[in-house]
């Protein structure tokens, strides 16, 4: 209500002309009204418009609770907290009531009370939609008592009240949440028996504490969040309970490396003094959703368990992070980030990916260079022609000149901390590659990041040797470094 600070008791209330509503109808009646305005209803979650969001509007105008079904990192935590926006700013509610009491409709014993014995001058105070949000992580730990509630001895003995007095009971989260959106996250988590104290609490919300039979007609907008391969791993959803959660809405990730990369963009935490610094471009923020891409499909990572969007956040951010570091050593005031950056994001990978069998072999180190250097190959294959298919072609072979340079016995050593202008100029020493990369060069491209995609692409195709070294990258003619070694032993 618009002239909410103006009421302060039950009376004002009433002659204000209030009506008590559900929470699911001031969902739907407020998202009716969004629809109706054509105003954004989810902001920020991006990959869904299509998709997720048109589920979750049919659910909410069906005054539906809904389960979130998806693998990690697939915003269905952020979905749930969107949702207070729906929500009516400022809701009425009984001053001192532990269960946000509609003065309308009391439910808790001290509300009627309070009412019955103070009438319209009983107290009014004003709950913001924010506070009408409570999110509980389902863990095998969780009691009934945590959830539901439960009698509580020190409360008995201060008001020297027997056990038989409902006054006694201690309310759980669930009741605490009378007229708000609860969300559990990680649902089969909960241990079966802790589920089933959630069906009547759905269906008739009634609920019963240490055989006090409350009828309680809890007001509550269920959200809950699971991740399909926990019905295997920890546990699963029971089946009663699955039956009474009325929307089940699969949840997914980016269908294209672009949507993920605004998604990326817009998560990272990146000082803006650092984005003034660090130029990151285009490519390079393809080649880390490339790598977040390929992670998912990977044959040494569990496609059932995902690969969250946290990966391609934490690689953005160790990327500028490189990349900072790199000029705060030699003093520069500002930079463009390289491939051979890419080797600072390796912690960033190696703690997002659960390996199977053959990916703990490899090692998850090895794992993070193989999917860097597939995406860098990709990349390079898009952007440029098949160095292998080109060779056998009777015109002029592209990389001709690239290729001499290197059987000549020259070498490229790319240190991690080298200056720009020791970057520039060590690809600019190397015969035919700047006049390549013009040739494919569009516009907001930077030259220089198009020859070093074109000497790690080569690599990548075995035109050359690539040899990772802890601090910087070697690159030779293949035959020429493989003699090279064969002298060296």
């Amino acid at each position: 209500m618009e002239d909410h600070h103006k009421i302060f008791n039950l009376g004002q209330l009433k002659a204000s002309g209030y009506k008590s509503k559900s929470i699911k109808t001031e969902i739907r009646e407020n998202l009716i009204d969004k629809i109706k305005k054509n105003e954004k209803i989810f902001s920020g979650i991006l990959g869904y418009e299509n998709t997720v969001i048109p589920d979750v509007e049919r659910a909410l105008l069906s005054r539906h609770n809904i389960l979130f079904l998806g693998l990690r990192g697939q915003a269905k935590t952020r979905m749930a907290r969107k949702m207070t926006e729906l929500l009516d700013e400022y809701i009425p509610v009984v001053a001192g009531s532990e269960l946000n009491d509609d003065p309308l409709q009391p439910v808790s014993r001290y509300a009627i009370d309070l009412i019955k014995e103070k009438g319209d001058n009983t107290p009014i105070i004003w709950l913001h939609r924010s506070e009408r949000y409570v999110e509980k992580l389902a863990t095998p730990d969780v009691s009934i008592g945590d959830l539901i509630g439960d009698a509580d001895p020190i409360k008995a003995a201060n008001l020297k009240l027997p056990y038989s007095d409902e006054r006694v009971i201690h309310f759980g989260l669930i009741p605490r949440a009378h007229r708000s959106i609860f969300v559990i996250n990680e649902l089969p988590d909960l241990q079966a028996r802790i589920q089933v104290s959630l069906f009547n609490i759905l269906q008739e919300g009634d609920i019963q504490i240490r055989g006090f039979k409350l009828r309680l007609p809890l007001d509550i907008a269920f959200v809950f969040t699971a991740n399909p391969e926990d019905y295997t791993n920890r546990g699963s959803i029971i089946t009663p309970l699955k039956d009474r959660i009325e929307s089940q809405i699969l949840t997914h990730y980016p269908a294209d490396p672009i949507t993920s990369m605004s998604i990326t963009s817009q998560e990272a935490r990146i000082d803006s003094s650092v984005r003034s610094k660090i130029d990151v471009p285009v490519i390079h923020r393809l080649l880390i959703e490339k790598i977040a891409f390929n992670a998912r499909e990977s044959e040494y990572t569990n496609e059932k368990s995902g690969v969250s969007a946290r990966l391609g956040i934490s690689m953005l951010e160790n990327l500028y992070s490189t990349a900072e570091r790199r000029i705060l050593m030699n003093n520069e005031t500002a930079t463009l980030t390289r491939i051979t950056d890419f080797t600072g994001i390796v912690p960033a990978i190696t703690g997002k990916l659960e390996l199977v069998y053959e990916g703990e072999q490899e090692g998850s180190y090895n794992v993070a260079l193989h999917l860097l250097f597939q995406s860098v190959k990709q990349l390079f294959l898009e952007r440029f022609p098949n160095p292998n298919k080109s060779a056998k072609k009777e015109t002029k072979d592209e990389y001709g000149v690239i290729k001499t340079y290197f059987s000549s016995g020259n070498t490229l050593e790319l240190n991690n901390e080298d200056t720009h202008a020791d970057y520039t100029r060590k690809l600019d020493k190397i015969a035919g590659l700047k006049k390549l990369a013009e040739s494919y060069k569009e516009y907001g491209d930077d030259l220089h990041v198009l020859m070093e995609l074109i000497i790690f692409g080569l690599a990548e195709t075995d035109i050359l040797g690539k040899h990772v070294l802890d601090d910087k990258m070697e690159f030779d003619d293949p035959i020429s470094g493989m003699l090279k070694d064969l002298n060296e032993e």
